[in-house]
């Protein structure tokens, strides 16, 4: 389960950079594909959880009285939910940004800033884009984003 869900976070390479403006108004886009992935993301997680349990179930009873008929059924569910919770992946990934957090609807936007490359970083429930941080620095390492910030970064496009 853990390698599925890194699958899913891993992002597309670096191919293009917003400017704060452009990453805020591709911001409701990515908040409704966000949260159709958090839902999705949620009734899998459920799905998944309801097999292991029955899976379990069998293993402690030595196999008998399965019910192949269900099983398939909440691995079709669990399968699924996958497949739709990939392709609303990539409509995200699809816009330039990056999921760094399915759990929490944790996104980042490449941006440069000083000749340096750096993350725009909004997560799902904040209103706008407030935060940015280094490559390496990830979400404890955000900063706040002050008038240096927006004087001194820039998109694919020059300011």
């Amino acid at each position: 389960m853990r390698g599925a869900l890194e699958s899913l976070q891993s992002h597309p390479p670096m191919s293009r950079f917003f400017t704060l403006a452009e990453a805020q108004s591709l911001l409701p886009k990515v908040e409704a594909e966000m949260r159709e992935a958090l839902e999705i993301y949620a009734s899998r997680q459920e799905a998944d959880s309801q097999l292991q349990y029955a899976l379990r179930r069998i293993a402690m009873l030595g196999g008998a009285m399965v019910k192949r008929d269900e099983i398939s059924e909440m691995r079709d569910r669990r399968d699924a939910a996958a497949a739709q919770l990939h392709e609303t992946v990539q409509k995200i990934h699809s816009y330039g940004c990056q999921i760094k957090d399915l759990r929490i609807g944790l996104i980042d936007f490449p941006t440069m800033y000083r000749g340096s490359e750096v993350l725009l970083c909004w997560c799902f429930g904040e209103k706008g884009i407030h935060f940015w941080h280094g490559l390496e620095e990830g979400f404890r390492g955000r900063k706040a984003i002050d008038q240096d910030f927006l004087d001194n970064h820039r998109g694919d496009r020059l300011n």
